[in-house]
Order: structure tokens, then sequence, then C-alpha cells
């Protein structure tokens, strides 16, 4: 049995009373528990099962290679996010998006504390943060854009243009995005309301091209309606 911190990103019910959770572990990267009992009618842990909520698990190693589970688990640190709409949107937005381009994702801890940095971001009510988070996510992986000249990203070579090469990445948005890209505080650029949406929608494009297998999340129109 041992003891590590880890973000809950998605969780399924199994059976009557378990659970199958998917997490990023400080120690072993992406995971997925079997958490025995959760749904019972005692049990009142189950309101700790929230997007991104950072627990403490004691887990024992799963028989000949199978899934590990997970025999008790504590909250490391409580939020109001989840009392907030639309810092809760940007939650259930991110631990979708977290769920999917994570899963193969070894031990990390830059990625480990950028999540944490970015809940801080979200708990002070920085409502862009989840913006400024999914560029320190391709900067962490390796693939964010290379700074130079050009005032128009290619979100297929990941370059800057002197020429417009994708109708989303035009001046405005090719420009928050090096902006924040050379940002020694990111958080602290402000994106203004009206490039909000096409710059993630941006984001979604070069995602696309650089992350293998990336699906839109199924979260994406819930916070495209809150941040109208």
């Amino acid at each position: 049995m041992n003891s590590q911190d880890g973000f809950l990103l998605s969780y399924i019910k199994y059976g009557e009373n378990d659970a199958i959770l998917h997490c990023f572990s400080e120690e072993d990267g992406f995971q997925t528990y079997f958490l025995k009992g959760i749904y019972s009618k005692r049990n009142k842990k189950k309101a700790l099962l929230l997007p991104l909520s950072k627990l403490n698990f004691s887990v024992n190693l799963g028989r000949g290679g199978g899934i590990q589970s997970i025999s008790k688990f504590e909250l490391v640190k409580s939020h109001d996010i989840y009392s907030d709409i639309k810092s809760n949107t940007v939650i259930f937005f991110i631990s979708d998006f977290l769920n999917q381009v994570l899963r193969n994702e070894n031990k990390n801890l830059r990625l480990f504390f950028g999540i944490e940095e970015f809940i801080t971001e979200l708990s002070q009510q920085n409502y862009q943060s989840h913006l400024i988070f999914l560029i320190k996510i391709l900067e962490i992986q390796g693939v964010a854009p290379l700074i130079n000249s050009g005032n128009f990203l290619d979100p297929e070579t990941g370059t800057f243009s002197e020429i417009l090469v994708h109708q989303l990445f035009n001046r405005e948005i090719s420009s928050i995005w090096k902006s924040i890209i050379s940002s020694e505080n990111p958080y602290q650029i402000k994106i203004h309301s009206t490039f909000r949406k096409d710059f993630l929608d941006s984001l979604l494009v070069y995602y696309h091209y650089h992350i293998t297998d990336f699906k839109i999340p199924a979260s994406l129109e819930v916070i495209q309606q809150i941040f109208e």
C-alpha cells in the first residue's frame, strides 16, 4: 500500500456501489483506480468526487498487474470554485480536457503543479485562466509555437508567418498567442472578452494538429454559453 496525492479527472459508476476513477497523480501520472463502496448509502465521501479535486489516496497494488484499488482517500484542500457557476464550468471543461490529453502521461511534476497553479488562479476568479493553462500544457509537452518576427501563427507548423495561413489565426489572435508564450507571468495577461471565443477555438485547432487523436471536449458548448 502506498499513499499519494492526485487530481480527480473523471469517474464512472461501476455496479451498484463502486466506481472507477481516472486521476493524475503526483508520483505516477495518469492512473485508473477502483473505489469500492463509494455509492453505498452510508458513505458520505462521494461528495468529495468533484472534477479536479485534489485527493490523497491510499492505494493497494493490483494483483497480477490488474487495476489498483483505493482503500481510503481524503480531500487535501477545499476550494469555493464549485459554488461559483463560472468557475465550476471552467473546472468541468478542463477536467474533461485533461482526462483526454493526459491518458498516456507518466509522472510529470510540471504538469501536476501546473494543474495546482491553474486551480489557484481560478479560485481567485481569474475566469480566463483556462485559456492560459491550455497554452502552458503545450509548453510543457514541448509543442508550443516558436516565437519569431511573423505576425500570423501557422497552427500546423507551430511557427509565425508573414501572411495569414488560417482564418482563425488573424493578427489579433496570433498576437495573444505570442504575448502569452513570451510572458514570465502569463496569468496576468488580460484577454479582451471580444477575442476569448475565437482564441479558445484557435487553441482547439492547434491541439488538433499537435496532440495525437485529440477530440473536441463534450463540455465545450457549455463553456462557450457561459462566456458569451
